[in-house]
């Protein structure tokens, strides 16, 4: 079957964290099948973060607004169609569908490819647009490993995991002089990621401000606070409650120039959100702060000692806990400051 994989569709369509998670399955299908083409499925806003990866040889792009529209504007309909021909034209040997939502299938099963290979356990209906569904295995808690497992079905060889992130070279440029124009120190600087879609998964204002205190104290660092336009009103009540400068970067950054400057923290501590995934696929020194969200399923791969949150190693398999004790307020200041110190 190896042979015959010239071909190869990811469709992983959103969201930033979630793609990352994903790169690591990119990276072993391209080291397992050094000939075949690899196409990736993904929304526009997002496409910028896998642009120039080297295991990724096309993007498909998917208009999920516009397309959305396709039963009463002709002009969307028209789209869809140019769309499912496009995947067909492409004549992939095998799709593997890393999102497992209707919206995703549904695409795998366009694609008229005959190995359409899906999740198991979905919230939506999907598996009847698969002819394969994978479990995950009991000994598969986090996320990376379980889309592992899915492309080793293909006959690929688990290799080390690399997600092969990073930012390219105008990107860099461009984020260095977005931080020069903010006032922030370029080589010397500290990001926090305060926002997230989940209020539960937001660290209280007042922690982050108290660790932005700590943080000036010992490190003399500039502090800059990352996120989407809508991060902004939150990065402001930092500024506010902070007795130090903090820097707003918020919807100042596309997600290539995002990447830019994660790459060059001295450190980042965010919520569980996209830039945290990203930095943590950057490698670079972090803390990421979890609440009800079981960090062993989606924390940064093989780097526990950035992990601050309550029972971090001890909620099995489940992907979010109902025990008060877990909300993500019980993380202390300290803990967060304590895991900075022991990777600075």
């Amino acid at each position: 079957m190896t042979e015959q994989i010239k071909k190869i569709l990811i469709i992983k369509p959103s969201a930033l964290g979630d793609i990352v998670q994903a790169l690591p399955a990119a990276c072993c299908l391209a080291e397992n099948f050094p000939d075949a083409q690899i196409h990736w499925f993904v929304r526009p806003e997002y496409s910028p973060l896998i642009e120039n990866h080297k295991s990724i040889h096309k993007i498909i792009i998917f208009d999920r607004k516009k397309l959305g529209k396709w039963w009463y504007k002709p002009s969307a309909f028209a789209e869809l169609i140019r769309l499912i021909r496009q995947l067909r034209s492409e004549k992939y040997d095998i799709v593997f569908d890393f999102q497992g939502r209707f919206r995703s299938a549904i695409f795998a099963w366009f694609s008229d490819c005959k190995q359409r290979i899906g999740m198991t356990g979905t919230q939506e209906i999907t598996g009847m647009f698969y002819t394969r569904e994978i479990a995950q295995s009991p000994k598969t808690v986090h996320l990376v490993d379980y889309f592992i497992d899915m492309v080793c079905v293909a006959g690929a060889k688990k290799t080390k995991v690399r997600f092969d992130l990073k930012p390219s070279q105008e990107a860099s440029a461009q984020a260095q002089k977005i931080l020069s124009e903010n006032r922030a120190h370029r080589d010397h600087y500290a990001v926090f990621v305060p926002g997230a879609t989940v209020e539960s998964k937001k660290w209280p204002i007042e922690n982050f401000a108290a660790l932005a205190e700590k943080i000036d104290a010992k490190y003399r660092c500039s502090i800059v606070a990352v996120g989407a336009e809508s991060d902004k009103a939150i990065a402001e009540n930092l500024k506010a409650a902070a007795q130090t400068h903090i820097v707003n970067l918020a919807g100042k950054t596309n997600i290539a120039q995002l990447v830019a400057v994660l790459a060059g923290a001295k450190f980042v501590v965010s919520n569980d959100t996209g830039p945290a995934h990203i930095a943590a696929a950057l490698g670079v020194p972090m803390v990421l702060i979890f609440g009800f969200t079981n960090p062993s399923r989606v924390g940064p791969y093989g780097r526990d000692n950035t992990i601050a949150a309550v029972d971090a190693d001890k909620r099995g398999e489940s992907i979010e806990s109902t025990d008060p004790a877990h909300s993500i307020e019980n993380v202390t200041v300290e803990s967060v400051f304590e895991k900075i110190d022991a990777q600075l």
